[in-house]
């Protein structure tokens, strides 16, 4: 026969794990929550974004898939956004035959930015935001146009349509990710104060 200790304290690890699991869940809750506004802007931005040479839109989502990396930390959140980001500019793309060289450049861009956040601490904020924006976009960029080829053929040479949409997306991201990451950072810490404070203490 079991000790009634012994049921105590298998109530209060159940009690603990319960609450432990609650707080997981409420979290993941508020990074889903937040991440979906922020590609819903990305969503914007890709619309209205002008298509370059060879129908080659300029991907500005790609800056807002790295702020949502970079503010939550976390590489479940992180390879959902992808897939969210991917499907979305497969939805708006101007590029012939582009739908899933856009998942597929995402979800690479993930799989290779996310683990660039370990160095964060290292740099500025802005600086670093703007080194991943840059690498980010560039990874983003020739994944792309490596898949479109493969799968559908592009309309003239890799290296034109690397050099005059790619590059100066890049470049027009290495300016426009550090600028959201602030933005969308003080939004947190004006709406959800205490949310913002954890984000802080878990980087």
């Amino acid at each position: 026969m079991e000790d009634s200790t012994d049921w105590w304290f298998y109530l209060k690890k159940y009690k603990k794990n319960y609450l432990l699991g609650g707080f997981i869940m409420k979290n993941d809750v508020k990074k889903l929550t937040f991440s979906a506004i922020l590609l819903s802007l990305g969503f914007i931005l890709h619309q209205i974004a002008p298509a370059g040479v060879g129908a080659v839109t300029f991907d500005f989502m790609v800056a807002v898939l790295l702020v949502v990396i970079a503010i939550n930390q976390d590489f479940k959140t992180a390879i959902v956004a992808g897939i969210v980001a991917g499907i979305l500019t497969a939805l708006t793309t101007k590029f012939p035959g582009g739908q899933i060289p856009n998942i597929v450049d995402k979800m690479i861009t993930v799989s290779l930015i996310y683990p660039l956040i370990r160095f964060r601490k290292k740099f500025s904020g802005t600086i670093y935001m703007g080194i991943v924006g840059f690498i980010g976009t560039l990874i983003s960029g020739i994944v792309f146009l490596s898949s479109a080829s493969f799968l559908a053929g592009l309309p003239m040479s890799f290296q034109i349509l690397f050099f005059t949409v790619v590059f100066p997306t890049a470049i027009g991201n290495t300016l426009m990710t550090p600028l959201l990451f602030k933005i969308a950072f003080s939004a947190i810490e004006k709406i959800n104060p205490s949310y913002a404070k954890e984000l802080k203490e878990q980087k």
